[in-house]
């Protein structure tokens, strides 16, 4: 489950990618392969973490399991 990480709360995508001319015809990231298609990876903060991806407009998404 892709979420979008902010400050101290996660969101939905669906509450940011909508508007995103980017996202999929779902509104969805693009997300494929294990990989977001739509946006860069900046690493692991440590490894029991998810690994961060930063989308175009700037936000950042994790990939919880």
């Amino acid at each position: 489950m892709l979420v979008i990480v902010q400050d101290q709360q996660m969101l939905s995508p669906e509450k940011v990618c909508h508007s995103c001319l980017l996202a999929n015809n779902g509104g969805q990231p693009r997300w494929q392969e294990g990989k977001l298609s739509c946006g860069q990876c900046i690493g692991k903060l440590d490894r029991h973490l998810p690994t961060i991806y930063e989308c175009h407009m700037g936000f950042r998404l994790a990939n919880i399991e």
